[in-house]
């Protein structure tokens, strides 16, 4: 994959990410307000301060995230965001992450 093509792919998967949260913002399912600086979205969740983030790493062709919970670090391969150690797929894994810090169960799709 080219640099091009990451950072379509990294910019397409932050806009959805902030899209999804911005929703589940609106129909009172969690608290949480989004926020863009370039390559980084910041998650900040209202109720308790506390927040995730999520940034591309073009030298790496990456996408990592900080939440509670840790740091990750995913790749594309086969169209999805894929963790680095574990074989997890991100949405999945920063649906688990948004639910734990939260408060409230949510599912981001993409």
């Amino acid at each position: 994959m080219g640099d091009s093509e990451f950072l379509a792919q990294a910019e397409a998967t932050l806009d959805a990410i902030e899209a999804a949260l911005d929703k589940l913002n609106d129909e009172d399912m969690i608290d949480v307000e989004c926020s863009r600086s370039g390559n980084v979205l910041e998650i900040e969740f209202l109720h308790n301060g506390s927040k995730i983030i999520v940034n591309s790493q073009a030298a790496m062709k990456e996408l990592w995230v900080a939440s509670r919970s840790g740091g990750y670090h995913y790749r594309q391969k086969e169209g999805q965001w894929i963790n680095t150690r574990d074989g997890s797929e991100m949405l999945a894994s920063l649906s688990e992450m948004v639910s734990a810090q939260g408060g409230a169960p949510v599912v981001i799709t993409g």
